[in-house]
């Protein structure tokens, strides 16, 4: 019996309670998610990859469920590459609305153009995270606002010492 890998890409930047949820929920349809934060040179992260990747590995042992091996991994370039390397069969992707949906089919066909035997996974967002994005998090973070519950404590914890360092 092979082993069912996925991967599971994003850029992290801050991770939030709806990639969690994500992670949670794909679980049980695989042997192996392997969580790939992207480096994106053209993007502006608050940040680092490294960082980003540590604080995975801090965090996902809490929602770990003993079935499924979790493996936290950066790259660059392209998501089909990066999941062909992985030997991955498939790409776990969150849709959160129509918009979101709209630009997955887009990458899901182009990925599945560049690797036809790799497949996507939609996993519609929970409701409580239906409107979570990192981006949104930064800005309503760093605008003062109240992120309690829509990002773990230890992302929150290392946002608030980013932010006191730039003041």
């Amino acid at each position: 019996m092979s082993l069912r890998r996925a991967i599971f890409p994003g850029s992290f930047d801050p991770l939030t309670n709806g990639h969690l949820d994500i992670i949670k929920r794909s679980l049980p349809l695989f042997d192996e998610i392997i969580i790939a934060v992207l480096n994106n040179p053209e993007k502006k992260p608050m940040f680092s990859v490294e960082e980003r990747c540590a604080m995975l590995r801090e965090i996902l042992p809490e929602i770990k469920n003993g079935k499924c091996a979790l493996i936290v991994d950066s790259f660059s370039g392209l998501t089909a590459d990066f999941a062909r390397q992985k030997d991955a069969q498939a790409i776990v992707r969150g849709i959160r609305a129509i918009s979101d949906y709209e630009y997955e089919l887009r990458m899901a066909l182009m990925n599945r153009r560049l690797e036809p035997n790799i497949e996507t996974v939609f996993l519609m967002a929970a409701e409580e995270y239906s409107y979570v994005s990192s981006n949104l998090m930064k800005q309503v973070f760093t605008l003062g606002g109240r992120v309690e519950g829509l990002i773990p404590e230890l992302v929150e914890t290392r946002m608030r010492e980013k932010l006191n360092k730039t003041l």
